[in-house]
C-alpha cells in the first residue's frame, strides 16, 4: 500500500468517526438538558388552621381517661393565637404567641396522687418567651387558678395510648413549633451548629 492510499484511508475514517460524534451530539445534549430542566414542586406549607385540626384530633385521641387529665375539648380563637384545652377541673388558655419554640421538651409524668392510682402520662413542656405568661388556668367557675406556674404550658397525653415507634412525639413537636412560629411566638433556631 502506498502513503497516498494509506493516508486517503485514515482521511476517510477519521471523516466517518467526526461526522458521527456530530450526528449524536445533539441527541446526548438534548437528553442531559430535560434532565437538568425539570424541579422538584415546592412543599407547601401547612396552614395554622391545617396545623390545629391536627392538634386538636390528637389532643382529643390520646387524651387520658382518668376523670382528671382528660381533654374534653380543645379550640383556638379566631387569631390563632389562643389555644384553649377544657378539662374535668376547669380550662387553660396557652398563649401560642407568647412562646418560646426552642423551649419544648417531652417526659413520662406519673399523675397518680395519694388517693388514686392513675396511668402515666406524656406531657409536653414549654416555656414562654421572658416577660410574658404561657397560660392563665381557670376553674370551672371560671375564676383563675393561680395554682400552675403561668411561665410555663403543659400539654398532656395518655402515655398508654399512643402508638408505640409512631412517631408521635416528633411529628407533635414538629406542628407545634410551626403553629407557634405562625402565631407570633419565638420561632425555633439553631443554637448549637
Amino acid at each position: 500500500m502506498n502513503k497516498v492510499e494509506r493516508w486517503a484511508g485514515l482521511w476517510l475514517a477519521s471523516a466517518i468517526w467526526v461526522a458521527a460524534a456530530v450526528w449524536t451530539a445533539p441527541a446526548c445534549i438534548a437528553q442531559s438538558s430535560t434532565k437538568h430542566a425539570k424541579k422538584a414542586a415546592p412543599v407547601k406549607e401547612p396552614t395554622s388552621a391545617e396545623l390545629f385540626a391536627y392538634m386538636r384530633g390528637v389532643l382529643l385521641q390520646y387524651s387520658a381517661d382518668d376523670g382528671v387529665n382528660d381533654n374534653l375539648e380543645v379550640a383556638i380563637d379566631p387569631t390563632a393565637t389562643v389555644l384553649t384545652i377544657r378539662q374535668p377541673d376547669g380550662h387553660c388558655d396557652i398563649f401560642l404567641s407568647a412562646l418560646d419554640a426552642n423551649t419544648i421538651s417531652w417526659d413520662v409524668y406519673d399523675a397518680t396522687d395519694s388517693m388514686q392510682t392513675r396511668a402515666p402520662l406524656a406531657r409536653l413542656t414549654v416555656v414562654s418567651v421572658a416577660g410574658k405568661k404561657a397560660r392563665t388556668c381557670y376553674d370551672v367557675e371560671n375564676n383563675i387558678d393561680p395554682a400552675p406556674t403561668a411561665t410555663r404550658a403543659r400539654i398532656l397525653f395518655s402515655w398508654e395510648k399512643i402508638p408505640e415507634g409512631s412517631g408521635f412525639q416528633s411529628k407533635f413537636t414538629k406542628a407545634f413549633k410551626k403553629l407557634i412560629t405562625q402565631s407570633g411566638g419565638a420561632a425555633e433556631a439553631s443554637l448549637f451548629k
